[in-house]
């Protein structure tokens, strides 16, 4: 996966770079599964204390290939709906967001501890403008991220946000400038590397559980409603 995805450790901080950029960073099956495993891989290493999650410019990621949509032979129930996280991370995951985080590329930065964006960074949900139901948490996540109202003027009408404005939501915990935001997205994955790792690991493990036991009902819910594109003629 070393030309799609790109993974780098140093310092005790891995960094994942999605690095499909003429497809804006979105995620064929091959991606879906590798971040899955890899993201379990590093909370079982003792070389990594922090993850970071990247795109390679100009976007974060779109989401979901859209083309495996148009395949017959794709296996729908492998795209959504999911009954949980994208992934689960003891180790904080932080989102470095570089650009457009739009529908499933949303969906993925919040299954993130939390987001550093760039000032080129947007925010989308086209959910609705493409005909389909979130299956990746979008409304399990976004209304805790923005409020319930937010969440469902993003939803409803796919219009996009800005960085500053994701910031003033509480989408995004601070937003730099484009050139600095790996400087900035390093700078505190290193200050989580100087704390006792075993009580990060407690942190995350006690997030995990609470998230799970408040939110189970909600991707139920999420699950079915859940409505899939078929794929064109």
């Amino acid at each position: 996966m070393s030309d799609l995805i790109k993974v780098e450790t140093a310092d005790f901080i891995t960094t994942i770079t999605l690095n499909r950029p003429e497809k804006r960073n979105a995620l064929n099956r091959q991606m879906r599964i590798f971040i899955k495993q890899e993201i379990v891989r590093l909370n079982q290493s003792d070389d990594t204390k922090a993850i970071i999650l990247t795109g390679t410019d100009p976007a974060f990621s779109a989401g979901v290939d859209f083309s495996e949509l148009d395949d017959p032979a794709t296996d729908f129930s492998e795209i959504g709906p999911l009954t949980g996280p994208f992934f689960t991370s003891d180790i904080p995951v932080i989102g470095a967001i570089n650009g457009a985080a739009y529908t499933g590329g949303l969906e993925l930065a919040l299954t993130c501890s939390f987001l550093i964006a760039s000032d080129k960074a947007v925010f989308a949900d086209t959910h609705a403008k493409m005909g389909m139901m979130p299956g990746w948490g979008l409304s399990v996540h976004l209304p805790i991220a923005i409020g319930p109202s937010r969440a469902r003027q993003m939803m409803s009408s796919s219009q996009p946000i800005l960085a500053n404005q994701a910031y003033e939501w509480g989408l995004v915990t601070e937003v730099v400038s484009h050139e600095l935001l790996m400087k900035r997205t390093r700078e505190v994955a290193t200050a989580i590397t100087q704390q006792e790792i075993s009580v990060i690991r407690k942190i995350g493990a006690l997030y995990n559980q609470n998230r799970h036991e408040r939110d189970a009902q909600a991707w139920l819910t999420e699950q079915a409603a859940f409505i899939k594109i078929e794929p064109s003629k």
